[in-house]
């Protein structure tokens, strides 16, 4: 991501929010702004982004950006914090091709699996990472890192339908996508 993506990605993200709205799911308003300052750091006085101490990542999609891969490190795993493409530009693979960069990214960086939280039911949800590989994580597997991260989707008021995490291997001997 570059800084002059950011205007970009948050109309990209909330364009992307409205299609849960369309499904009848009301989520709390967000400030895209937010999820990228806690992925990446926050923008000093002088304009540059002060990277965490850790494992975090956006991949951006296009040019204007089409779609974003937001990553972070949870218990050991690399976490997909947010796959948001604009519906204007869906079901042309650009969510897919995110999601398999940020598999080879995480995977690249030493990590052996990838993690996220989704909602169960919707199609371009859970069902979209299944096929791409994804299985579900049950609760008693997380580690207190993923756990803390549910809690605060609770707080935020994002449970406003079945949610479930899931779970990819990385290892080196599987194949990604492509």
């Amino acid at each position: 991501m570059r800084e002059e993506d950011v205007p970009r990605l948050v109309e990209v993200s909330l364009a992307a929010d409205a299609l849960f709205a369309d499904a009848g799911l009301a989520l709390p308003e967000d400030d895209p702004r937010e999820m990228l300052e806690h992925v990446l750091g926050p923008v000093g006085p002088d304009g540059v982004r002060r990277a965490p101490d850790r494992f975090a990542a956006v991949l951006v999609a296009g040019e204007p950006a089409a779609g974003l891969a937001a990553l972070v490190e949870l218990d050991g795993a690399a976490h997909l914090e947010q796959l948001a493409v604009h519906p204007d530009l869906g079901r042309r693979g650009i969510g897919g091709a995110l999601l398999e960069a940020a598999c080879a990214h995480a995977r690249a960086a030493g990590f052996t699996a990838l993690t996220l939280t989704t909602f169960r039911d919707l199609a371009w949800n859970a069902p979209f990472y299944a096929r791409r590989g994804f299985t579900e994580l049950p609760a008693e597997e997380w580690g207190p890192e993923l756990a803390a991260q549910w809690r605060a989707e609770e707080q935020a008021g994002i449970l406003v339908a079945p949610r479930i995490a899931m779970r990819r291997g990385l290892t080196p001997d599987a194949p990604l996508e492509g």
